[in-house]
């Protein structure tokens, strides 16, 4: 599929509760941290980046990755793997993206806005959410 038949969107993963102090990072496609960022006093981390989109709906860019022929997500680097080597937590945030509405991503697409998913980063007990976790939010925010 040719770069003529996709568009381009900017997608923001809002990382609500993450844990204090903790580093948060995207994961770039060489595997290492992009943008990281941590929170001093629980305050929401914003993570920006751009997804090209072609009819299916597909998904590709940098921060985009593949499980089988649909599944499509984007990492969040946590602790040691988001660049912070004295963090005692290692590990990574899967966010699906492959099953955007239809309609969020057209608007978009033709409105310019910001496909914006919400997640919590605070599991049981305080600790860091890891592993595939569930949007609690999904909007069409403004640039």
């Amino acid at each position: 599929m040719s770069r003529a038949d996709q568009a381009e969107i900017r997608m923001r993963i809002v990382l609500d509760q993450p844990v204090d102090g903790l580093l948060y990072s995207l994961q770039s496609k060489d595997d290492g941290p992009l943008d990281p960022k941590r929170s001093a006093g629980g305050e929401p981390l914003a993570f920006d980046f751009p997804v090209r989109i072609a009819p299916g709906p597909k998904f590709f860019g940098d921060q985009v990755r593949r499980e089988g022929p649909e599944r499509r997500f984007v990492y969040l680097r946590v602790g040691q793997s988001a660049g912070d080597c004295a963090s005692p937590w290692n590990g990574r945030i899967k966010v699906d993206i492959h099953d955007i509405p239809q309609d969020l991503l057209d608007r978009a697409v033709s409105g310019g806005g910001v496909a914006e998913i919400t997640i919590n980063g605070t599991g049981k007990a305080g600790k860091p959410a890891l592993a595939t976790i569930k949007r609690t939010k999904l909007a069409l925010a403004s640039s």
